[in-house]
């Protein structure tokens, strides 16, 4: 399929370029967060085991995983994800061959580096939206609008500017539903599918696992979307289904698309119930707790679209963004409703209307399903919604497509049919609508562009600008350690505190206590006997620490508490003035009474800074 005419193929291109320029302001301008750590270090075949733990270390000792290693391969990069991760390797073996060609040969690599490669692949899913938009409707004007729409949907801007693997998987999402979209069609005609197209879906299913093993729902709704097709068209034959000849190849494609999955069960098996993935694990729920995942999603869902300044620093701000978007989505909805209804009426773009719509519905569902029947909360994780973004932004470019060809088609009828002030008014809620709908998502990109919404997970800039100014003696910073997650946090810190060589040394300490957090405070005891004084302890996310054991070391250390405990995304954190002078009795304020307290403060409605990967109390890489 290419573009109608030149118009057409111009008008595509202006769409690409403007997501790619999106996609690229501002890349490196947020700091990185733990899960970017990850994926530098695992792309690059370096490992976190190297990073020392229970002993003071230096920033450059800490930071070295992210430094280039010019002997590790692709079987290295393999290697370190199945012994330390829990993703499939498809993307982490694209970055580690993209890091090559744009990471310095000696020093760190980079911000920009890590994410240029996600902000490339999610230009691509610009064209695939247009092809999707096509198969799915027949319609140019769909194609065009679901193209518009992706370049500057706030959600896809987000997800590009993440050094992960979402983008990729969001290609192969196109991709595969392009190829449902081809064969729907060839069933509805019961005609054969053609072998090219089932070996095909094939590989583009399997390569969609082998970057993010979520694919795998969409995948299934897919299956749903199949057979409720064969449903329906035993119903209109009045009996039960009997596939015919037409269906079999579906049987092979199912087939194919099940073994490319199941190579992966043995690392899934291994996944369940480890650290890395106990954050999503959600406890019982009572009360109106059952309700949190049902607005979590809705906060989620309604970022495909549109996103104001939800995370600015003022709460007015804040609180007319909140409610100006629940305006926005009770204005929108009706519209899109409509606009699909219309569609309903077109026998090309009924099918694509039917099939879009199973598609999103029963991912929802499939969400809903796994999160209050195994009370793993998918919902707490914006980006997970990866898994039907592209046919919702297909589903919607549909919708707003009848709008502008109802517009087309009356402003080409006989003038004596149509009124001049009809028209007018026809043209105002048809084409401006979708041009207004069109420019609030812009205005959500440059929301997500000026750090206003999806802001990172993790905040280690508004910590190391903390220790910057607080700070007056050579510092230690410590951070209770259980997996690589932690890691990355520390490393956050100590990236940005490289970046200040006028402030006084850092050194840094990850007590480990995956099993025992008493063990983290005979550790931190033990270092602080080593360490010269004056000293100033910054003690990080020790509110799982028990507290009196922990009081009791920072008294016969004499470390004073200076202030109360902050917190920012990702970090609770405290300063402590470990003295010299030991005859000085410690304040009470020495206790940890609110680093007992493990919740974040100014909480927002709807909060865009999203659990994280790999964490004790956050996600972490169960992606």
């Amino acid at each position: 399929m290419k573009p109608a005419n030149r118009t057409d193929f111009w008008l595509l291109c202006l769409w690409i370029a403007l997501g790619l320029g999106l996609r690229f302001v501002n890349l490196a301008a947020k700091p990185l967060w733990a899960d970017e750590f990850s994926t530098i270090v695992f792309s690059l075949g370096n490992s976190f085991l190297t990073v020392p733990l229970d002993q003071v270390i230096a920033a450059e000792t800490l930071l070295a995983p992210l430094k280039p290693n010019h002997s590790a391969g692709l079987a290295q990069v393999v290697e370190r994800l199945v012994q330390e991760s829990n993703h499939p390797p498809l993307y982490f073996l694209l970055n580690h061959l993209w890091l090559k060609l744009v990471s310095p040969l000696d020093g760190l690599v980079s911000a920009w580096n890590l994410r240029s490669l996600s902000a490339l692949i999610g230009a691509i899913s610009i064209p695939l939206s247009y092809w999707l938009g096509w198969l799915g409707f027949r319609s140019r004007v769909a194609a065009q609008i679901s193209a518009a729409l992706m370049a500057v949907s706030p959600f896809g801007i987000y997800l590009a500017q993440e050094g992960r693997h979402y983008t990729l998987a969001i290609c192969w999402i196109l991709l595969s539903l392009c190829c449902l979209m081809a064969a729907a069609r060839q069933l509805r005609d019961r005609m054969s599918l053609p072998l090219g197209l089932c070996l095909g879906w094939i590989v583009i299913n399997g390569l969609g696992i082998a970057t993010h093993y979520f694919v795998a729902l969409t995948l299934g709704a897919e299956a749903v979307v199949l057979l409720g097709l064969g449903l329906v068209q035993s119903w209109r034959e009045g009996g039960i289904w009997h596939p015919s000849s037409h269906w079999r190849r579906i049987w092979l494609v199912a087939a194919g698309t099940a073994a490319t999955g199941l190579v992966w069960l043995p690392l899934l098996q291994d996944i369940q119930g480890s650290e890395l993935t106990r954050w999503i694990y959600s406890p019982s729920r009572s009360g109106l707790a059952w309700l949190e995942p049902i607005a979590q999603a809705l906060a989620g869902w309604a970022t495909l679209l549109y996103l104001l300044p939800i995370q600015a620093d003022s709460q007015l701000i804040r609180w007319l963004s909140g409610g100006a978007l629940v305006l926005l989505l009770l204005w929108t909805l009706p519209k899109l409703y409509r606009g699909l209804r219309v569609q309903m009426l077109n026998r090309d773009a009924r099918l694509g209307v039917m099939a879009l719509s199973l598609f999103v519905c029963c991912t929802a569902l499939l969400f809903f399903g796994i999160t209050y029947s195994l009370d793993a909360d998918l919902t707490s994780a914006f980006r997970y919604n990866f898994v039907f973004f592209p046919g919702a932004i297909a589903l919607i470019g549909g919708s707003l497509a009848s709008s502008w060809d109802v517009a087309l088609q009356i402003a080409r009828s006989p003038a004596d049919r149509v009124s001049p002030v009809l028209l007018a008014l026809l043209r105002v809620s048809s084409r401006r609508v979708v041009v207004a709908i069109w420019l609030l998502s812009l205005a959500g990109a440059a929301t997500v562009l000026s750090d206003l919404g999806y802001q990172k997970t993790h905040r280690p800039d508004q910590v190391v600008a903390a220790i910057a100014q607080q700070s007056q003696a050579p510092a230690l910073i410590a951070i209770p350690h259980q997996t690589h997650g932690q890691t990355g946090r520390l490393m956050g810190l100590a990236l940005g505190l490289e970046q200040l060589p006028d402030l006084p040394e850092s050194q840094f300490l990850l007590a480990h206590g995956a099993q025992d957090q008493d063990a983290v405070v005979t550790t931190l005891r033990r270092n602080l006997n080593l360490l010269q004084r004056p000293l100033d302890l910054w003690l990080i996310n020790f509110q799982t620490v028990p507290e009196q054991p922990l009081e009791d070391v920072l008294n016969q250390q004499h470390c004073q508490a200076e202030g109360k405990s902050r917190s920012v995304d990702g970090y609770r954190y405290r300063l402590y003035r470990c003295i010299r002078d030991r005859s000085k009795p410690p304040t009470r304020d020495a206790g940890r009474s609110d680093l007992s307290d493990s919740r974040e403060p100014d909480s927002r409605e709807p909060d865009l800074r999203e659990p994280a990967d790999n964490q004790e109390t956050e996600p972490s890489a169960f992606e």
